[in-house]
């Protein structure tokens, strides 16, 4: 069933398939690093077992996975960015062997674990391959999703276009796991920076040439706040691709002017229910058509809900989330045009201030406008009149205090925008208001405030 994913890596020979650094790899040689791994691991791992390895984009990391999906293990791959996470996850998943690769040599661990969950044994009686993702946990818990991988494979069957990929969002998020299956089945090159800092980011582009940028709102905001995009000559870039959060109409508008010729697109797509096709209307709107032979939707109460054939089989920590029909609730609050819809928040972040709703991303879009804010991240707070109130973390590009900033703030949006969505408290951080996936962390939690 998965046999078509191997088969185009073949067809596809000796062009380049994964750039890391000034190293190179094509896809004679992953397929030869697939082959290699998958030799030293039969026998040694049942097929079925649950398997966690760490590491970010390189050749070895992407054969492992590859070598485990046609062993037909439940993989767990895990990022360092969530390296502080490492000991929960893997006990959450019940993972019963690790994997660390030396020198293209994997080492086996067995960590005496039997994982005897009910989503597990069901991908073990079909044959199938697995995955394990956990959710960001911007706004809580992470919970652990099990996804049949031969499901989210599916959709790579129909060919679509070879292109030269900046690899951004990492193996453990189902945004890196998409980039990396479109782009290895149509032939394509992954091109993996040095890190995410911007500079690191642009001068990849430079140098590889790279075609698509997949990236999240609040990366694209930091890479035009870093001056990168001046310094560095990015003619090739012909498509950026942006989602995981809502985006401020102004870092949309300011991204499109700094690079006139890239088309903007954003993209919709849940770890529960895979990556849906989008359209957005044109490069300047935050409006998008969403959907697939694959996908239904619905919006119920102005959420937003989806089926899929590639849905999740369920949360190893949580209860299913599915209705009677099948649909997810998505948790996120759309506005609806006919066929086009446009994605306002997710209904745990909206702020009700005496009935009022309050979107964070159409606040923190009057606040980027401000000469004197780099960053700004908005959320709730309690109110004992109201119920609720907003607040407001913010970055600044000169030295202010949080009395003048405040001042200024207030002075800046009294008469453009309701003064219920004015935030109540300011607070300065010198602490980015992001977590590892480039999301913004709504909670007010932060250390370092002034």
């Amino acid at each position: 069933m998965n046999d078509f994913l191997f088969e185009r890596l073949m067809e596809a020979g000796d062009s380049p398939a994964v750039i890391l650094g000034e190293s190179q790899v094509t896809h004679r040689e992953l397929l030869n690093r697939v082959s290699d791994f998958r030799e030293a691991l039969y026998g040694q791992i049942p097929a079925g077992s649950v398997v966690s390895f760490d590491g970010d984009y390189s050749a070895d990391s992407v054969g492992l996975f590859l070598a485990l999906l046609d062993l037909q293990m439940i993989t767990v791959p895990l990022s360092s960015d969530s390296r502080a996470h490492f000991d929960e996850f893997r006990e959450i998943a019940e993972v019963e062997y690790l994997i660390q690769i030396d020198e293209q040599t994997p080492r086996i661990k067995r960590t005496g674990t039997n994982a005897s969950s009910e989503l597990y044994q069901r991908l073990r009686s079909e044959n199938a391959p697995g995955l394990v993702l956990f959710s960001s946990g911007s706004t809580g818990k992470s919970k652990a999703i099990v996804q049949d991988l031969s499901r989210l494979l599916q959709k790579f069957l129909k060919r679509g276009k070879s292109q030269r990929m900046l690899i951004f969002l990492q193996l453990d998020h189902i945004g890196g796991i998409n980039s990396l299956l479109y782009t290895l089945a149509n032939g394509g090159c992954l091109v993996t920076p040095k890190s995410r800092a911007p500079m690191e980011v642009a001068r990849a582009i430079e140098s590889h040439d790279v075609e698509l940028l997949p990236t999240s709102p609040t990366f694209l905001n930091l890479l035009l706040l870093s001056g990168a995009v001046e310094q560095h000559d990015l003619s090739t870039l012909r498509l950026i691709t942006y989602g995981t959060e809502p985006m401020q109409a102004a870092t949309l508008e300011r991204i499109r002017e700094a690079l006139p010729e890239v088309r903007l697109q954003q993209t919709y797509g849940l770890s529960e229910v895979g990556i849906l096709r989008s359209r957005s209307k044109s490069s300047d709107s935050l409006w998008m058509q969403i959907g697939g032979a694959e996908f239904d939707l619905k919006v119920h109460g102005g959420t937003l809900w989806i089926r899929s054939e590639s849905a999740m089989l369920g949360y190893l920590n949580a209860p299913a989330p599915f209705d009677e029909e099948g649909y997810f609730d998505t948790g996120d609050m759309v506005e609806q045009d006919g066929d086009w819809i446009r994605i306002l928040g997710r209904v745990s972040e909206i702020i009700n201030v005496g009935g009022q709703k309050v979107y964070p991303a159409e606040v923190e879009t009057e606040h980027l406008e401000m000469p004197e804010i780099a960053d700004t991240v908005v959320y709730k707070i309690d109110n004992p009149i109201t119920g609720a109130a907003v607040a407001a973390r913010v970055r600044v590009n000169e030295d202010l205090s949080a009395r003048e900033l405040k001042a200024r703030l207030l002075m800046y949006c009294k008469d453009r925008i309701p003064s219920y969505k004015i935030p109540t408290r300011i607070s300065i951080s010198d602490e980015e208001l992001f977590n590892e996936r480039f999301k913004r962390m709504r909670k007010p939690n932060s250390t370092t405030e002034r």
